[in-house]
């Protein structure tokens, strides 16, 4: 569950950090992800213990980049032209981004308000007879649209790299599923044994980014990428040697967030989208766990701590808020394991990981048209999932058959 996490949550700031004005070296990138995961961690925890107390994991959401974006590219926070930049000593600089983060972090606290406020009055239950399928198309499918200009810059980087990204992740999450590898396994009064591992279907993200990074790395040691060359694996290895190894994220990090109303409206979007998503995924980790559909009073509690989630994620700098990872339901699904507390340890081992800021900082080095490759088969995905909701749409159904 941690793995498959971390190849869900690490291309976030790919996109949020050029759009917070940050360099590409800035090792601040780094505290980022580290934030992100830290916060993964405690959201986590709290949803499975004392939320709707399911094995699920919260974390950072593509959902919440569009209405990011948008806020990003109103006049008064669109970043200096370069020349401008050049000009800016680090401190300036430091702050350029970090009056952006602080707007962000308002914005997405003060939003998830109104999630905190449907979970734990009860009102979830009076929404769940308004969604249905042709509600969520709209939604989802505009979220990966939206996003897709920023998977084709960045692809085209290096359209080589970026194309053989897209075909080993497409590869991996579709035609190789069933494709298991020997491993071994230890039971208690069995001993040493080996098991089938459902390796390319739990995680071809994970895969694809780490061969196609090595694939780089060996290019960028023969020299066949010039200096400078965003393919290049060293092109911010500065990031990596400024961090400092330990790091505790803490609220307010990075000043105190800032409030206005075009924000906290515009963050609503972002919000509701996820609500959305979320109900969705009780039922069908109830089913794949073998217990009954969850109780409406669990589906409140669980929507309200997810906003208590969110509003945590936007105190402590994140840039994001969290949402319920469609990747670990399909993990439990394949592993046929579904107790809380696998979900818990792997909560702690985020949090631990959290303070690690080399192990963030790490991941800030992966090339950008690998990137800008899982970027495009990613968005590609949640535009088709968005779409396929139609066909549930056009047959007479009441909206809780969406959920099963």
């Amino acid at each position: 569950h941690y793995l498959t996490m971390i190849g869900a949550i690490v291309s976030i700031p790919f996109i949020l950090t050029p759009a917070l004005c940050m360099e590409d070296e800035d090792p601040s990138r780094g505290i980022i992800i580290s934030t992100m995961i830290f916060v993964t961690g405690i959201v986590t925890y709290i949803q499975a213990t004392w939320g709707c107390r399911l094995p699920i994991v919260q974390g950072g959401t593509i959902s919440f980049l569009v209405p990011t974006l948008a806020i990003l590219n109103l006049p008064q926070w669109k970043c200096p032209a370069e020349s401008v930049m050049a000009t800016l000593d680090a401190e300036a600089k430091t702050e350029l981004w970090q009056v952006r983060m602080r707007e962000l972090s308002g914005a997405i606290a003060v939003s998830a308000l109104f999630q905190v406020f449907i979970g734990y009055s009860g009102l979830v239950g009076k929404l769940l007879k308004v969604i249905t399928p042709l509600t969520i198309v709209p939604t989802v499918s505009l979220v990966g649209l939206t996003l897709f200009s920023h998977a084709s810059e960045t692809a085209s980087k290096h359209w080589g790299i970026a194309v053989g990204t897209i075909v080993l992740m497409t590869l991996f999450s579709q035609a190789m599923t069933g494709v298991t590898v020997p491993t071994l396994k230890y039971r208690k009064g069995h001993g040493l044994q080996i098991g089938w591992f459902p390796l390319f279907k739990l995680f071809p993200v994970l895969l694809t980014i780490l061969i196609m990074w090595s694939l780089c790395g060996v290019l960028t040691a023969t020299n066949v990428f010039p200096s400078g060359h965003p393919a290049r694996t060293d092109v911010r290895i500065r990031v990596l040697e400024d961090a400092a190894w330990f790091r505790v994220p803490y609220p307010g990090q990075f000043g105190i967030p800032t409030v206005t109303l075009a924000g906290v409206l515009g963050m609503l979007a972002g919000v509701l989208a996820c609500t959305v998503e979320s109900i969705s995924y009780y039922p069908t980790v109830s089913q794949m766990c073998g217990a009954p559909p969850p109780p409406l009073h669990a589906i409140n509690r669980g929507i309200g701590t997810e906003g208590l989630g969110t509003v945590l994620a936007g105190l402590w700098g994140s840039g994001n808020g969290t949402n319920t990872f469609g990747e670990n339901v399909g993990a439990i699904g394949v592993t046929k394991v579904g107790s809380r507390r696998v979900i818990q340890w792997a909560a702690i081992i985020m949090i631990f990981q959290g303070v690690l800021n080399k192990f963030g900082a790490a991941f800030i080095m992966i090339p950008d048209p690998v990137v800008g490759g899982i970027f495009c088969v990613m968005f590609g995905m949640i535009a088709a999932f968005g779409l396929s909701a139609l066909q549930l749409g056009m047959k007479p159904s009441t909206p809780r058959c969406l959920f099963y």
